[in-house]
């Protein structure tokens, strides 16, 4: 066998990723998980099908066709043209636990326009969203709602997997006050204190962000909201800051700012989780060399670093790296304290 024809096969499986990506965006633009998961265990003809999705019936057959022979979704084999659901397929569906449907539903819109620009980003070094869109990515949100509101949900989303993995890594019995700084809408600060009965958390975020966040019931007293500007300032006074993919949006320059407001902040012996995706050495895979690309094309100076980058990094403003801690999932929770 020429070991040259394995090659090739493999090598265009890669080139031809970008085909996958908006398979899976089309089938979640269509809802065709949560349609067949309404149907039950006995799936739907493709025409059925087509008809709940508004979509042409022998186009859409082609696409779940496509999607089945990679494990999404599978084809009936003693009804042909009828499919149902697998377990990757599960994962489109709006209500399953683990659903990754509005980030498939990102990935494929501007996220991919953007990433159709990638080379102006290798060989300038600025944002490629920035050079299609006219304007930076957070910009673009806030005048386009709705798709704003797409990526709202795919961070809670991706986050369900890290909260868990943070819970499973991090014993937070020694602190006492946690700051969630840029914590959105406040689902992982709210899911930290129902685990951790003793905590107190301030979630802190832009006003526009956290002005709908209401205080559960059981959280009375031991969650509070405050609006803001995390390169201004931030709250003071908590034993422990946490940021979550935050720093990976910026250059050094802004992560210092945000860096020196915490460091200001920090109560004496408290200290800072950094929850982002650690770039290892070497060649092995590692989701967050690829995440790095993203934040090229998609930010003003963002990225992922390396263990090396985030010591040099906090160095710089006051903090020292106390400890780099895998968890389950791909993010790692970089430690830190005052210097």
């Amino acid at each position: 066998m020429d070991p040259s024809a394995d090659l090739s096969g493999h090598f265009l499986q890669l080139a031809c990723g970008n085909w996958v990506t908006q398979m899976l965006h089309v089938a979640a633009e269509l809802a065709v998980a949560d349609h067949l998961a309404a149907a039950g265990p006995e799936g739907l003809a493709a025409e059925e099908l087509a008809d709940r999705c508004g979509a042409d019936g022998e186009s859409l057959f082609r696409l779940l066709r496509g999607l089945a022979s990679l494990g999404v979704f599978a084809e009936s084999e003693s009804q042909p043209r009828r499919f149902v659901l697998t377990p990757l397929a599960e994962l489109l569906r709006s209500d399953h636990p683990g659903s990754l449907r509005q980030f498939v539903r990102m990935l494929g819109g501007e996220h991919y326009d953007a990433w159709s620009d990638l080379l102006h980003s290798v060989r300038s070094g600025e944002s490629a969203f920035h050079h299609r869109f006219g304007e930076p990515v957070f910009a673009w949100y806030g005048h386009n709602p709705g798709r704003g509101a797409i990526f709202d949900g795919a961070m809670t989303d991706f986050s369900r997997v890290e909260t868990e993995a943070l819970l499973a890594t991090w014993d937070f019995s020694a602190s006492s006050h946690l700051i969630d700084v840029g914590g959105g809408r406040g689902g992982l600060l709210q899911t930290l204190l129902r685990h951790h009965g003793h905590l107190r958390g301030t979630l802190f975020d832009q006003p526009a962000v956290v002005a709908p966040v209401t205080v559960p019931p059981e959280l009375e007293g031991r969650f509070s909201v405050a609006g803001g500007d995390f390169f201004a300032q931030v709250p003071a006074g908590g034993d422990t800051y946490l940021l979550k993919h935050i720093l990976h949006d910026w250059g050094d320059d802004a992560c210092l700012t945000i860096l020196g407001h915490i460091r200001a902040g920090l109560a004496p012996g408290g200290r800072l989780l950094i929850l982002e995706q650690v770039i290892p050495p070497g060649n092995d895979p590692a989701p967050g060399k690829l995440l790095d690309l993203n934040m090229l094309v998609m930010t003003e100076g963002g990225r992922e670093r390396t263990p090396a980058a985030y010591a040099e990094l906090l160095e710089r403003a006051g903090l020292r790296l106390a400890g780099i801690h895998p968890t389950p999932s791909p993010v790692t929770v970089v430690e830190a304290v005052a210097a």
